[in-house]
C-alpha cells in the first residue's frame, strides 16, 4: 500500500492593504528578538553577551540588593504584626536561619550551578523523564508566585509610601489601588519599550537606600539609648505579656515563619551569576572565579541584611506604638518611613520615601526580569510554549496580566500579600536545600549532607507553618501551578507535530553507507523497530516488507531504526550511527520520538543525497487512540502516519517530502 501525501497549496492572494499590513507590524513588533536562545532579554538578569567579562561582585550584589534590601520598605512593619513586641527575639531567629541556614545552602547552589539556571535546574538534573519535567513545571509556579507577588507587593508597598507622605496632594489618599496598578503598568511600559541591563543604575540606589536606612536607624538608636524608659517599657510590656524568657523564645519559634520574606533574595543572587567577572582562568565547565565571588556576593549580602533586620526591628518595635503597625496605621507597610518622619522631619522623610518608592518599582523590575529569565531557559525546550514565549513582549503582557489580576485580588494590601510572597520564597529554598543534600550525599560528604538534610527540615517546617497560618500563598501558587500544567501540556500535544529536530548528525560510517547506496538512485529505507539480532531475521524483515510495499524488485535497502533516548525530551541533536557487520546497512538514531526523528533523518537524507528518499512502514497494531497516547508520552505509537504529519508540517512543497509507503 502506498501511503497517501497530502500537500499544502496556496497561491498568491490579492495585494495587501494598508490595514493589512498594520498587523504583520505589530506582530513583527511584539515579536522581536525572537531567537533560540534563552535567557537574552532586556533587563537586570539578561544573559551577557559571549565577550562579557562580566562586573565586580560586589556590584553584581547591588543588583540582586534591589529585591533583597528592598523588603526592608515592608519587612519591620510585617514582622511587628506578626510577632508584636517579640518582633526583635523572631527577626534573631530569622536571621539564624538566614546565616546558618540559606546561605550554606545558596553557597552549594552557586557551585552546583554556576550559569544562573539556579536550584530548579540542579532538581531537574536528580530526576529524569516526565518525572523531572513535572517537578520544574511545579517549581515553576513557585517561582512564577514569588516573582510576581514580589512586583505586585514592593508596587502596593511604593504606593503606600506615596499615599503617607505629608506632601502628597489630597486626592491621593486612599487610591492606594490605582497608584499601585499605574507603577506596575509603568513597569510593563519600560519592558516593552525595551529595558537594558542596569547594574549602574541598581548600584546608585542600593547606595543610597542603604545609606538613608542607616541614618535613620542611628537616629533611632540614639532616641532609644538617651532614653532608657522605651528599653524599660518594652521589657515590662514583654514581662506582662510572657510569663518567661523561656516562653518568649518558644513564641518566637512558633512566629518566626511569617517573617520569611525577609530572606527573599537569594533565589535572585544565583541567578545573577553570569554577571559575575570570573577569574582568567575560568571556563565554562569549571568558573571557579565567578562562585567564589557569587559566594561573596550571597555572604556579604546576607550580613548586610541581618544586621540591618535587627537594627530595625529593634527600632521600630520599641519607638512605634503598636497600634500604628495594622491597617491604616500611619507605620503599616512603612515602619521606617514612620520613624524618618517622625524623628528626622519631613523633608528627610520626603526623601527616604522617594528613595524607598524607586527601589521598590526597581525591586519589581529585577523580579519581572527574573521570571524573563526562568521561562524561556526550561517552558519551550520542553515543548510546552509556543516560540513566542522566547520573545521579550508577550512574556511581558502576559506576566503583566497577571499582576494586575493579583493585585486587584489582594486590593493592593501589603499584608495581604505577605503570606503568597513568603509562600513562592520558602518553596524554593525548600527546594534549593533538598537538591544541596542530595548534591552532597552523591559525593559521599555524609557530614554535609546531615547538616543540609537539617536545613531542609527546618525549611520544611516554615513552609508548612507560613501555608497553615496564611494560606493565600499556596492558593496562589496552585493558581499558577495549574495554569502551567494545563498549558504546558496543551502546548506540547499541539507541538506534537513539530520536527523537532535541531540538528541531525551523521557519523562517518552512515555518511559513506549513505553516499554508497545514493549511487543506485533515491535512497529506500525499511524503517525497523530493531528488534531483529540476526542476519536472518533482518533479510527476513525484508522479504516480508518488499511483498507487502512496492519496493523495487532487486533494489538495495537501508534499515533505519530508531532509538527513543528520553521521551520527555522536546527538541535535541539526533545522531545517526552507520553499520553494516549483520550482512544489511542499517542507520541507527537516537532521538526522543521515533516519527519526528525519522522525519527528521528523510529530509537531512534528502538534501545530502540531492533526492527524495522513499520510507517504508508496516502497520502498527493495536487502537488508534492508544497508539496516540504511547506517541505523546513514551515517543512511540503508529509511527507512519505521524512520520506523513510531521513531513507535511515541515515541508510544504509534496515534490520535495520524502514518501512514505505503508503495509
Amino acid at each position: 500500500m502506498t501511503g497517501t501525501h497530502v500537500g499544502s497549496t496556496g497561491g498568491a492572494g490579492p495585494a495587501r492593504t494598508e490595514s493589512a499590513a498594520r498587523p504583520s507590524r505589530w506582530r513583527a513588533w511584539l515579536l522581536d528578538g525572537l531567537s533560540e536562545q534563552t535567557a537574552r532579554h532586556p533587563g537586570p538578569h539578561a544573559a551577557p553577551p559571549a565577550d562579557h567579562r562580566g562586573h565586580r561582585w560586589w556590584r553584581v550584589m547591588c543588583l540582586t540588593g534591589v529585591d533583597y534590601f528592598s523588603t526592608l520598605g515592608y519587612q519591620p512593619g510585617i514582622a511587628a504584626l506578626a510577632a508584636g513586641l517579640l518582633s526583635p527575639l523572631a527577626t534573631l531567629v530569622l536571621i539564624a536561619l538566614t546565616l546558618f541556614g540559606a546561605l550554606p545552602v545558596y553557597r552549594r547552589v552557586a557551585h552546583e550551578s554556576p550559569h544562573g539556571e539556579g536550584s530548579i535546574a540542579m532538581l531537574e538534573r536528580l530526576l529524569s523523564w516526565w518525572s523531572g519535567k513535572i517537578l520544574v513545571l511545579v517549581l515553576l509556579g513557585f517561582a512564577a508566585t514569588d516573582f510576581i507577588i514580589t512586583i505586585t507587593l514592593s508596587a502596593a508597598d511604593a504606593a503606600a509610601h506615596v499615599v503617607e507622605n505629608p506632601f502628597a496632594p489630597h486626592w491621593l489618599h486612599g487610591e492606594n489601588l490605582w497608584i499601585t496598578l499605574v507603577l506596575v503598568g509603568l513597569l510593563g511600559g519600560v519592558f516593552l519599550k525595551g529595558f537594558r541591563e542596569a547594574i549602574g543604575i541598581a548600584v546608585v540606589l542600593v547606595v543610597t537606600y542603604l545609606t538613608l536606612n542607616l541614618v535613620v536607624l542611628a537616629e533611632s538608636a540614639w532616641e532609644v539609648f538617651t532614653g532608657p524608659v522605651r528599653i524599660g517599657s518594652w521589657t515590662d510590656a514583654l514581662s506582662a505579656e510572657h510569663s518567661s524568657p523561656l516562653m518568649m523564645v518558644g513564641v518566637a519559634l512558633l512566629v518566626f515563619p511569617k517573617l520569611a520574606l525577609g530572606m527573599s533574595g537569594f533565589e535572585t543572587g544565583v541567578a545573577v551569576m553570569p554577571q559575575v567577572r570570573g577569574a582568567p582562568t575560568d571556563t565554562y565547565a569549571n568558573p571557579a572565579g565567578r562562585i567564589r565571588g557569587t559566594r561573596k556576593l550571597l555572604t556579604t549580602a546576607a550580613l548586610i541584611m541581618s544586621c540591618f533586620l535587627l537594627l530595625s526591628s529593634l527600632a521600630t518595635t520599641v519607638l512605634i506604638p503598636q497600634a500604628e503597625f495594622k491597617s491604616g496605621g500611619k507605620a503599616n507597610g512603612r515602619a521606617l518611613a514612620y520613624l524618618a518622619h517622625e524623628h528626622l522631619g519631613q523633608v528627610f522623610g520626603t526623601i527616604y520615601d522617594l528613595s524607598t518608592i524607586a527601589i521598590l518599582w526597581f525591586a519589581g523590575a529585577s523580579a519581572l526580569a527574573g521570571l524573563l529569565n526562568l521561562v524561556p531557559r526550561y517552558l519551550p525546550r520542553y515543548g510546552m510554549a509556543p516560540e513566542w514565549t522566547r520573545a521579550v513582549r508577550p512574556l511581558v503582557l502576559v506576566f503583566m496580566t497577571a499582576a494586575v489580576l493579583i493585585t486587584l485580588w489582594f486590593d493592593a494590601n501589603v499584608d495581604r500579600q505577605s503570606g503568597a510572597y513568603a509562600t513562592g520564597v520558602l518553596v524554593l529554598m525548600l527546594s534549593a536545600a533538598f537538591a544541596s543534600t542530595v548534591a552532597v550525599h552523591r559525593r559521599g560528604r555524609h557530614r554535609a549532607a546531615l547538616g543540609f538534610g537539617t536545613i531542609t527540615a527546618v525549611f520544611a517546617y516554615t513552609l508548612v507553618a507560613n501555608v497553615i497560618e496564611r494560606p493565600d500563598g499556596i492558593k496562589i501558587a496552585g493558581i499558577f501551578i495549574v495554569a502551567i500544567l494545563i498549558t504546558s501540556f496543551s502546548s506540547r500535544v499541539h507541538r506534537a507535530f513539530e520536527l523537532r529536530a535541531t540538528e541531525v548528525v551523521l557519523d562517518a560510517s552512515a555518511a559513506r553507507i549513505v553516499d554508497e547506496a545514493a549511487h543506485g538512485g533515491p535512497l529506500r529505507l525499511i524503517a525497523n523497530d530493531g528488534t531483529e539480532h540476526t542476519r536472518r531475521e533482518y533479510r527476513a524483515k525484508e522479504h516480508e516488507q518488499r511483498g507487502h510495499t512496492p519496493i523495487p524488485k532487486g533494489g538495495p535497502v537501508l534499515f533505519l531504526e530508531v532509538q527513543v533516548r528520553d521521551s520527555s525530551d522536546f527538541s535535541t541533536d539526533v545522531s545517526v550511527h552507520g553499520d553494516d557487520t549483520l550482512g544489511v546497512r542499517r542507520l541507527r538514531a537516537q532521538g526522543p520520538t521515533v516519527p519526528n526523528t525519522v522525519a527528521a533523518v528523510l529530509l537531512t537524507l534528502r538534501d545530502r543525497t540531492g533526492r527524495v528518499p522513499h520510507a517504508y512502514f508496516n502497520w502498527t497494531e493495536g487502537n488508534p487512540v492508544s497508539n496516540l497516547i504511547r506517541f505523546l508520552v513514551f515517543g512511540q505509537g503508529e509511527v507512519a502516519p505521524v512520520t506523513e504529519e510531521v513531513l507535511r508540517r515541515a515541508e510544504p512543497d509534496p515534490q520535495r517530502r520524502p514518501y512514505i509507503h505503508v503495509g
